[in-house]
């Protein structure tokens, strides 16, 4: 089981990356929604907001409002952003949970 802080960084490390790559997908992903990722095995939870391509404001603590949920593992959640656990596979396999709109659940696979 991953710990709070590798969960926190690996948050940080995925809102690295996007940052990196706003520059190309911001004109064509039009996405402004909070976002709230809740850890299930360490009982906590992360919250921000995805826009312009980018995840900012990125805090501890749950959003119960956020338009978009992720709920996983602490393992899944490190997995996910090595990019050692495929996004699609991990939804269907029911190891990642997310709540969102269709359309935006469209747009956020084409931000991963």
């Amino acid at each position: 089981m991953a710990s709070v802080d590798e969960c926190r960084q690996a948050l940080q490390d995925l809102a690295a990356r996007l940052d990196h790559n706003a520059e190309t997908v911001r004109e064509r992903i039009d996405l402004d929604r909070t976002l709230a990722c809740r850890i299930t095995d360490l009982d906590t939870a992360f919250h921000g907001r995805i826009t312009g391509g980018r995840l900012v404001e990125l805090t501890d603590g749950d959003d119960p409002k956020a338009k978009i949920a992720l709920s996983t593992s602490s393992d899944d959640l490190l997995a996910l952003v090595r990019g050692d656990l495929d996004v699609t596979g991990a939804v269907t396999s029911r190891r990642v949970s997310i709540k969102a709109n269709p359309f935006d659940l469209l747009k956020l696979r084409k931000l991963l």
